[in-house]
């Protein structure tokens, strides 16, 4: 059967190592979760976003505190041993050209989910630095999840230019419906989520 699902769903647990910082940081199979997040999207890359960014860690994506300054033994150590930093960790390596067959070697993470991350460095790596170059890609950094501020800083432009910029090509958030019935029959509690989708399924009065 199948069934008429056009998102993505990303869930990333809550650890909250942010307030406990003394804690053992590596995940077990001890509970040390104190909750979750989940996002909705069209594509796992721009859940992954939205999810990253739910998680009220000082995050707006991949991007990590200190990330840049970790050494490389450090570095390994996080992509080895399963902790909560170790997505950005994955995403850190990549920034330095790390492949995706050595950071599968060393993390076990299937290759699947690596090359979706992979993805969004490469949107990172090529938005730094191009100032209003951005432009030619923005549509695609919308789809991917990427939101005008972390444009903005990468690029080296002002968050006004890309809202100006986004605006003018018509670029704008659209709601999609879950049907929280599949199809089976009239749903009659239907919630939405945002999307940077060309189709609107919200109606509007």
């Amino acid at each position: 059967m199948n069934l008429p699902l056009d998102y993505c769903v990303v869930k990333i647990p809550r650890w909250p190592f942010d307030k406990f910082k003394s804690a053992d940081r590596r995940i077990t199979t001890q509970m040390k979760a104190t909750g979750e997040v989940m996002a909705l999207d069209r594509s796992f890359e721009s859940g992954l976003m939205k999810a990253l960014r739910s998680l009220e860690i000082g995050v707006l994506g991949l991007g990590y505190r200190h990330a840049a300054a970790w050494s490389e033994e450090h570095l390994d150590h996080l992509i080895a041993v399963a902790t909560d930093e170790r997505i950005f960790a994955i995403a850190e390596a990549m920034r330095r050209g790390r492949s995706i067959d050595t950071i599968h070697a060393a993390s076990h993470i299937d290759e699947w989910f690596l090359k979706k991350i992979k993805n969004l460095v490469d949107m990172e790596l090529w938005l730094t630095g191009v100032n209003d170059g951005f432009v030619q890609r923005l549509a695609e950094a919308k789809h991917l999840g990427f939101p005008d501020r972390v444009i903005a800083a990468l690029a080296g432009v002002r968050v006004d230019d890309v809202v100006l910029a986004r605006k003018g090509m018509g670029i704008k958030p659209s709601y999609k419906i879950v049907d929280t019935c599949a199809a089976e029959f009239e749903a009659q509690t239907p919630y939405f989520y945002s999307s940077q989708d060309t189709e609107d399924e919200l109606l509007r009065d």
